[in-house]
């Protein structure tokens, strides 16, 4: 490739690759891998237990603990039963808006990242830059669990972390989370003949 190609051929090159949930992101992540390891980037793959799908976790600059990961999901969710003007996995440009599924969630941010691979390959990194690409985000953050337990093996700690999803071009210093709590209630069996034997399990108060 004599040049480096731009954000918006990056773009719909990754749009065209239908990514939808249910199907294979590999040849995406093939696609990716090729254009990081070109740019002398470290490259580390997991894959779901069908081996049909895998994150990319590649890194440029020193090899030590810090530096900050560019973070994308690779998936997008169905087109079924929507009335699309256009074929959504062939993207369009009308009145300088670019149409098609996965634009600007988040294959947009990916192609970005990717565009910047000389300048980032330029540049004197005085602490890693990694990027992270990852299946099944739409269906429950599913391979990312995958690719953060790679990281934990391997050792590799990143400092901080940028992910690309759509804001409104605003920063926003968070990111959903996830919380379970799981409360156990117990009681003693009795007969409502006798109340006063048993004790109720969901009426208890603190």
């Amino acid at each position: 490739m004599s040049a480096s190609p731009s954000v918006v051929e990056l773009t719909k090159r990754l749009i065209a690759f239908d990514t939808v949930s249910r199907n294979s992101n590999l040849e995406l992540i093939v696609f990716a891998s090729e254009l990081l390891s070109a740019a002398g980037a470290r490259l580390r793959l997991t894959h779901d237990a069908g081996g049909h799908k895998a994150n990319l976790f590649a890194s440029i600059g020193p090899e030590c603990d810090g530096g900050y990961v560019l973070s994308g999901h690779t998936d997008v969710v169905p087109v079924d039963g929507q009335k699309w003007s256009s074929d959504p996995f062939k993207a369009e440009i009308r009145e300088g808006n670019l149409y098609g599924r996965g634009a600007s969630d988040m294959k947009g941010f990916i192609a970005t990242i990717l565009a910047l691979l000389p300048e980032f390959k330029a540049a004197n990194l005085k602490r890693p830059l990694h990027f992270a690409f990852s299946f099944d985000e739409e269906v429950g953050c599913v391979g990312v669990r995958r690719l953060i337990d790679d990281l934990k093996t391997a050792g590799i700690k990143p400092q901080l972390a940028i992910i690309g999803e759509p804001t409104s071009m605003r920063v926003v210093a968070g990111h959903k989370g996830g919380a379970v709590m799981e409360t156990v209630a117990r009681g003693r069996e009795g007969h409502s003949s006798s109340p006063g034997r048993g004790a109720s399990a969901v009426m208890m108060t603190g």
